[in-house]
C-alpha cells in the first residue's frame, strides 16, 4: 500500500510526524488529522513559526490492516488480543538492526529519504501503549515538556507512566519523560528488550533534529503513575519473574503442538515471527527481572531504584508478552481451519484469564480514541514549541544546531 504524506504550511522550518510506526497501535491516524486541522486553523504553528507540517498518515499501512479484526470494535482486551498483530522485530519499519545503508523495508526506505529531504528541526513518532499510560521520550532536552506532559494527561484523565518497562534503563528528564540514548550496536535480543539501536528516532540527529516519541495508552492503568516506594520490591520482581517464566514455557509447548500443521495457513511465516521473537527475549526478561539470578542486579545491568509504578510497569509487560503471544497462535490455529493439536480450548482460556488480569487485576479501563488523539496532539504541539524555541535557527549550509556546538538557551523555561 502507498505512504501518504499531508503537508500544511510553506514555512522553511520543517516539522515531520510519523503516524503508525507499529501496526497495533492506530492513535496516531487521528492524531496527525487533528494536527493538520490545528495547523489549518491557527497561523502560530505556520506562518508565524516560518514552519511546513509534514504529516505521515501512516508508516506501516500493510501491518495496520492486519488488525481490522478489533479496530471497528467493541474495544475489548479479549477482542483485541485476538486480533492483534505486529509484524517481527525485522520487519518494524522504525528499526535499523544493520544501519541505515541496510535497509530493506521499503517503508523504512521511504522515511529515511524523507528525513534526509526535508532535515526537520523535529519529528514525532506517534506510538500507542496497549495497556498502562502516557509517556514521551526524547532525542534532546525539551524543559518543560513534563510540565506540559502533566498538563494534557490531567486535563485528559490519561495516567503518566511514571516507570516505563521501554525506558527501564534510560535516563528521565522529569516525570513521564525519558532520554533516548545515542543508538549502539548489539544482539536481536538487546535490540528488541531494550531499543537503544539505530532507528530512524536517530538517523535525523545529524541534522539537528529533534525527535519526539509520544505514547498514548488505550487502556489506562493507574497505578503506573504510584511513585511511592514498594513495599515488597523483591517480592514483586520474583512474582513478575516466575509469572513469565510459567507462561513461557506454556506457550512454547502449544507452539510446538501447533507448528507442524501451519504449512497451509495464510500468512503463517508472517504471525510466527513475532511469536518466535516474544518467546526468544522472554526468559532473558524474566532473569533480568529477577533479583535472584545474576542478571537481575548483577554488574554492567543492575536495576536501578523501583518505585510501584516500575513494579506495575514490569507486571504489565510480562504479561503483555504472554498475551500477545497467545493471540498471534490463536490466529494461527483458527486460520489452519482445524485443530489437530487441540490447542483452540487452551488458547482461549489463557486469553481470557490473563484479560481478566488486566481488567481486574491491573483495574485496566478503556480511554475513549478522542481523548487518546487529543492527548497526543496536545504533547506533539507542546514539543513543536519547545523544539523551536530553543532549535537554533538553520544556517545557510542547510545545517542546525543542536548538534554544532551552538548554545542552547537551556534557562529559560
Amino acid at each position: 500500500m502507498p505512504l501518504w504524506l499531508l503537508s500544511v504550511g510553506h514555512g522553511s522550518r520543517q516539522a515531520l510526524v510519523v503516524a503508525g510506526p507499529h501496526a497495533n497501535e492506530p492513535v496516531g491516524g487521528a492524531t496527525v488529522l487533528r494536527l493538520a486541522e490545528r495547523a489549518l486553523g491557527d497561523p502560530r504553528l505556520t506562518e508565524d513559526a516560518d514552519a511546513t507540517w509534514n504529516l505521515l498518515l501512516c508508516l506501516d499501512p500493510d501491518g495496520l490492516r492486519h488488525n481490522e479484526g478489533w479496530l471497528t470494535g467493541p474495544y475489548t482486551l479479549d477482542r483485541y488480543a485476538r486480533h492483534f498483530f505486529r509484524p517481527g522485530f525485522l520487519e518494524q519499519p522504525e528499526w535499523l538492526p544493520d544501519g541505515a545503508a541496510a535497509a530493506t523495508l521499503p517503508e523504512t526506505r521511504a522515511l529515511l529519504a524523507l528525513q534526509d529531504e526535508l532535515r526537520p528541526f523535529l519529528q514525532c513518532s506517534l506510538h500507542g501503549v496497549d495497556v498502562g499510560g502516557g509517556f514521551a521520550e526524547v532525542t534532546h532536552d525539551l524543559p518543560g515538556l513534563a510540565r506540559r506532559v502533566a498538563h494534557s494527561a490531567a486535563r485528559l484523565g490519561i495516567p503518566r507512566e511514571l516507570g516505563a518497562y521501554d525506558t527501564l534503563y534510560w535516563p528521565a528528564l522529569g516525570p513521564a519523560v525519558y532520554r533516548i540514548p545515542p543508538p549502539r550496536r548489539g544482539d536481536l535480543v538487546a535490540a528488541i528488550t531494550e531499543a537503544a539501536v539505530e532507528s530512524t528516532w536517530s538517523h535525523p540527529r545529524r541534522y539537528g533534529t529533534v525527535t519526539a516519541v509520544v505514547e498514548a495508552p488505550m487502556w489506562g492503568v493507574a497505578a503506573v503513575e504510584d511513585g511511592s516506594p514498594p513495599a515488597d520490591r523483591d517480592g514483586a520482581l520474583r512474582a513478575v519473574s516466575r509469572t513469565l517464566r510459567h507462561d513461557t514455557r506454556l506457550l512454547r509447548g502449544i507452539l510446538a503442538r501447533v507448528r507442524p500443521h501451519l504449512a497451509a495457513v495464510p500468512e503463517a511465516a508472517r504471525l510466527l515471527a513475532p511469536v518466535d521473537d516474544y518467546l526468544l527475549v522472554c526468559p532473558g526478561l524474566a532473569d533480568a527481572w529477577d533479583p535472584d539470578t545474576a542478571a537481575g542486579d548483577g554488574p554492567g545491568h543492575a536495576l536501578p531504584p523501583l518505585s510501584t509504578a516500575h513494579l506495575t510497569a514490569l507486571r504489565i509487560a510480562g504479561r503483555r508478552l504472554a498475551l500477545r503471544t497467545a493471540g498471534l497462535l490463536h490466529q494461527l490455529v483458527t486460520g489452519a481451519g482445524r485443530d489437530p493439536a487441540g490447542a483452540l480450548p487452551e488458547l482461549d482460556r489463557l486469553i481470557d484469564a490473563w484479560c481478566a488480569d488486566y481488567r481486574d487485576g491491573c483495574v485496566a479501563r478503556w480511554i475513549p480514541v478522542a481523548r487518546q488523539a487529543e492527548y497526543q496532539t496536545r504533547v506533539v504541539l507542546a514539543a513543536f514549541e519547545l523544539a523551536a524555541r530553543y532549535a537554533p535557527a538553520r544556517s545557510r549550509s542547510g545545517e542546525q544546531g543542536w548538534g554544532s556546538g551552538a548554545a542552547v538557551p537551556m534557562h529559560r523555561e
